[in-house]
């Protein structure tokens, strides 16, 4: 009796590490930010108020490469303007990966509001 107890518990204790990890990948992976649109973070493009590509650059490179099982590692990543405040607008950014090929970062807004812009990075 005493064994099918241990192995109960220790296939239960491996799921729940396996979905610990699972959840864990699944929040830290995420490639979508909120922004405040403030006097420090925003700026204007096309008569717009727009999210500082530096602000863009900076958030996205931090979060390419989260856990290496998710993306690759970049460095140098820079956009070529602030992100508009508009539902829909994009803008191309770029980085370097590790073995220093160039790889294009496409960022989106999902939501803005006039105080901050929800956007999203693909991998």
């Amino acid at each position: 009796m005493q064994p099918s107890k241990f192995l109960v518990g220790a296939v239960g204790g491996a799921t729940a590490l396996v979905a610990l990890g699972g959840l864990g990948t699944y929040l830290l992976s995420g490639t979508e930010s909120t922004s405040e649109l403030d006097r420090y973070s925003s700026v204007e493009v096309d008569g717009h108020k727009a999210l500082s590509g530096k602000i863009v650059a900076g958030r996205a490179e931090s979060k390419y490469h989260p856990l290496p099982w998710v993306g690759k590692k970049v460095s140098g990543v820079t956009c070529p303007t602030g992100l508009k405040a508009v539902a829909g607008a994009t803008v191309t950014c770029t980085g370097k990966s590790s073995g220093g090929k160039s790889v294009d970062m496409p960022v989106s807004v999902v939501r803005a509001t006039s105080t901050s812009v929800t956007w999203k990075f693909e991998r």
